[in-house]
């Protein structure tokens, strides 16, 4: 066969399919109620200001650097290594990038068990009915189901996407639309004052420690780079891509925050909002429109596909990360080790094993909301110091542009490119380290002690767990020397 019949017979990843791939793991309906909750209708101008000072330039940033390095298989990884020319230094990342997907691996896993809870139920009564051990046990057995089942479906990343990001997005837009109709037609807006006042940030402590998870909400471009080769004209097709990405992803958060206030009182938000709160939305739009409970079973049904399919994508994508692009002196041979279907088989098995014993030491929060809570926040720390590794690659690529070369390039001024990374850079660890400071808890308390000191503890563990990697793989290389 010729390369001509080659690339005719080859199976490409259409460009839309790679957007909602994205978009399944960077916003959701859900992703819009936390910042809601800590920073009132204050978010919407927060949402704004990211969306053009942030999220814009970092999707762009993430097209460069995608096709720059477009033929390599480890993402992140792989553009550290090749930017910076160091092996440890695209090792360490590969290890950072994976591990911070295991608190939201199970924050998503939380999110599974919700929605059964509420299409079961129809309530809110979770925890009455189930303990935080059983809680964390199903929560176990659904990302340990889902890994093996991953193994047996080759194309189930694919049809995952499409329907879970598909629907989400769908349902997203139906309830912004569907309440911009109910006001029109009389519906009261319960957040009051709704004036240009009440949309003014209070630049507080609690507001900087809460950013974390605007930007946890609206990252995770990069997560697409190993399927660059995948498609056909990545030239176009992938700027393309990210720039659909950030418009709905805008569309989600401005016009869904907006939407939020008309039911809910900004001012005295539900204790259990996080974890309830789209389920609470969709059940007042249904009793509004005269629907009852109708448009809350939907929802419940979509958020259990769509974080299906959050769970298919981050296990796949963040474990090719991890063993795609490494330098083998730094990872031991089992781990690198893949299966027929070219997965990476047992670093899933390591993905089941940290996530067992996140859950377990998260099982001394003393309820199920409150587990919920404390790992969403978690991700507000891990993800936004991963992302500031984007910025890292970046800043090395545009020091020495000579030595690359890309078919797309944001911002041929250097000094102007140098400049934006950086901004993006500081902005991203500020937000991050901010994080540390529990958000739902008042200072001063136990519970505020104790979960600060969980932030510090996973945070550390998680990440000093890469040093222990390269130390096995110079065992193994010495027992293979001394055989």
């Amino acid at each position: 066969m010729n390369t001509l019949e080659q690339n005719a017979s080859k199976k490409y990843t259409p460009w839309l399919i790679l957007t909602l791939l994205d978009f399944v793991t960077i916003i959701s309906f859900e992703n819009i109620f936390y910042p809601f909750q800590n920073q009132g209708l204050s978010v919407v101008i927060s949402w704004i200001f990211m969306l053009f000072a942030y999220v814009i330039p970092y999707e762009l940033i993430v097209s460069q650097l995608g096709l720059t390095f477009d033929q390599q298989a480890g993402g992140l990884a792989s553009w550290i290594r090749r930017g910076t020319g160091s092996d440890l230094f695209g090792y360490a990342t590969s290890w950072m990038y994976w591990v911070q997907t295991i608190p939201y691996l199970v924050d998503v896993s939380n999110s599974v068990i919700v929605s059964f809870s509420w299409i079961i139920l129809g309530d809110a009564t979770l925890g009455k009915h189930m303990s935080t051990f059983t809680f964390g046990l199903l929560t176990f057995a659904i990302i340990l189901a889902f890994i093996l089942l991953e193994n047996f479906f080759k194309d189930s990343l694919e049809i995952l996407s499409l329907i879970g990001g598909g629907a989400m997005f769908i349902m997203s837009m139906l309830f912004v639309l569907m309440t911009f109709w109910a006001v029109t037609h009389g519906a009261h807006i319960a957040t009051q004052p709704f004036n240009l006042e009440a949309f003014k940030p209070s630049f507080s402590l609690h507001y900087f420690s809460t950013t974390g998870l605007l930007i946890f909400a609206m990252s995770g471009a990069e997560l697409a780079a190993p399927y660059i080769s995948k498609m056909k004209n990545p030239k176009k097709e992938f700027p393309r891509s990210m720039w659909v990405l950030a418009l709905m992803t805008g569309a989600l958060t401005i016009l869904g925050t907006l939407s939020l206030a008309v039911f809910f009182d900004a001012n005295h938000i539900p204790q259990d909002f996080k974890m309830n709160g789209p389920y609470y939305a969709f059940k007042l739009l249904g009793e509004k429109l005269g629907m009852g409970s109708v448009l809350m079973y939907v929802f419940a049904v979509v958020q259990a596909f769509f974080m299906l399919a959050q769970l298919a994508i981050l296990i796949d994508a963040a474990s090719r990360v991890f063993a795609g692009d490494v330098n083998q002196k730094y990872m031991p041979s089992w781990l690198t080790k893949k299966n027929k279907n070219g997965r990476p088989i047992h670093s899933y098995t390591l993905t089941a094993g940290i996530s067992l014993v996140l859950l377990l030491l998260s099982g001394t929060l003393p309820s199920i909301n409150s587990i919920y809570n404390w790992l969403l926040n978690l991700n507000g720390i891990v993800s936004p110091y991963k992302t500031c590794l984007v910025f890292v690659a970046f800043l090395a690529v545009r020091y020495r542009q000579n030595e690359f070369s890309s078919d797309y390039v944001f911002i041929k001024n250097r000094k102007g490119a140098l400049a934006v990374g950086f901004w993006c850079f500081i902005f991203t660890f500020v937000c991050a380290t901010m994080g540390f400071i529990p958000q739902n808890s008042e200072f001063g308390t136990k519970q505020f002690d104790h979960e600060l000191l969980m932030n510090f503890f996973f945070v550390f563990l998680i990440f000093g767990m890469g040093f222990i990697l390269p130390l096995l793989r110079k065992l193994e290389l010495k027992r293979g020397q001394a055989k």
